[in-house]
């Protein structure tokens, strides 16, 4: 697949005519990031945007007591990096590759005269940032008021809607995140997402195979757990 067909698949880009993708991709460079690659560091000052090719990132930030808290988990036609390049700001999080990963990169100054030159990106953008600041506060809102079983199955939701693929009603997330990961997201601990994936698995809400889990039955599993 060519620079132009992926970047085709990013949201802010879907509307833009051909010549209009060949310029923008011919300002970006590729960037390759090894497994537990740190991309981008809190607090550091923004200078590029990015554009997932392959693989997947995780957003996180230190909690007051050290703990890393997962903010969101990226794959391939997601973006990060534009709010620091929007504001002027440092960094507001951390970003880490959780996978061999690939990225297109655009700075920050082809970065803002793109929303310049172009209406539909910036609309495209704006429209993100919407979803994305709407899928936070439903997140806050639900982890806030649940307890901690409660939480990790809000959380599988989360994931399987956001990478998940689905067949015949069952929802599978391959790969699955560590447990370390999704006790992260969901604010409890790894022994606690062990526990309840052992009873969502007895009571016939998931099957779990090597690092793939398959949400059975997804539309009960969405009525009991939403």
């Amino acid at each position: 697949m060519g620079k132009i067909d992926i970047l085709k698949e990013v949201p802010i880009f879907g509307d833009l005519s051909e010549s209009d993708l060949q310029s923008v991709v011919g300002k970006m460079e590729s960037q390759s990031y090894k497994k537990g690659r740190i991309i981008l560091k809190e607090h550091s000052v923004g200078e590029h945007c990015y554009f997932l090719i392959r693989g997947r990132v995780k957003i996180t930030r230190m909690s007051s007591d050290g703990r890393e808290v997962i903010l969101a988990l990226l794959g391939p036609g997601d973006f990060f990096g534009e709010m620091s390049l929007l504001s002027g700001e440092a960094r507001s999080a951390n970003v880490v590759a959780l996978e061999k990963t690939k990225a297109m990169t655009l700075n920050r100054e082809d970065f803002l005269n793109t929303l310049e030159l172009h209406s539909k990106v910036a609309i495209g953008l704006l429209r993100e940032l919407a979803i994305r600041l709407q899928k936070s506060d439903e997140q806050i809102a639900s982890l806030s008021l649940s307890d901690a079983e409660r939480r990790i199955a809000i959380t599988l939701l989360r994931i399987a809607e956001e990478q998940g693929t689905i067949h015949q009603g069952n929802v599978t997330i391959d790969p699955l995140p560590s447990q370390q990961d999704v006790a992260n997201m969901a604010g409890t601990t790894r022994e606690t997402v062990s526990r309840t994936y052992r009873l969502m698995e007895e009571d016939g809400y998931v099957q779990r195979k090597g690092r793939k889990l398959v949400i059975l039955y997804f539309k009960r599993f969405l009525s009991d757990f939403s």
